[in-house]
C-alpha cells in the first residue's frame, strides 16, 4: 500500500511530521493553560484570617517544613484521632503513632493534637 506522503522527498516528509507535532504540542499547552485557569488547584484555597493566624503560629512553633495540608475530610474514629476538614493546615509532630505505626501521624492542628492518616496529608 502506498502511503499518502510516500512520494515526498524524505526531508520534506520529516518537516511535515515535525510541524504537525509542534502544532499538537501547542494545542496541548493551550489546553493545559485553559484547564489550570478554570480549575484552581486545591492548594490555592484562600485561608480565612483565623486559619492564617493559626498557620503563622504553627510555623513559628514548628517551622515551615513541618506543615501539611489535609487532602480530604478526616473523621477520627479512635481515641486521640483528630477530625479535620479538607484544606486545613496541621504541623507534623511525629511521623508514627505510639505503637510505631507510620501510617498514622501525630499532628498539631493549632490547638488540638492527635493522630491522622498520613495518606490524607500532603506537604503545604
Amino acid at each position: 500500500p502506498q502511503l499518502p506522503h510516500g512520494h515526498m522527498p524524505l526531508p520534506s516528509f520529516w518537516k511535515m511530521v515535525e510541524d504537525s507535532l509542534q502544532q499538537s504540542g501547542a494545542q496541548l499547552r493551550a489546553f493545559c493553560q485553559a484547564f489550570e485557569t478554570v480549575t484552581p488547584s486545591p492548594g490555592t484555597q484562600p485561608l480565612t484570617p483565623a486559619e492564617e493566624r493559626k498557620v503563622l503560629s504553627l510555623v513559628s512553633k514548628h517551622g515551615p517544613d513541618k506543615l501539611y495540608q489535609v487532602t480530604s475530610n478526616i473523621s477520627g474514629s479512635r481515641d486521640l484521632d483528630l477530625t479535620l476538614l479538607r484544606g486545613q493546615i496541621v504541623a507534623l509532630l511525629q511521623s508514627a503513632d505510639t505503637k510505631g505505626n507510620t501510617s498514622r501521624w501525630l499532628v498539631d492542628a493549632g490547638g488540638p493534637r492527635g493522630f491522622v492518616p498520613a495518606a490524607k496529608l500532603r506537604p503545604y
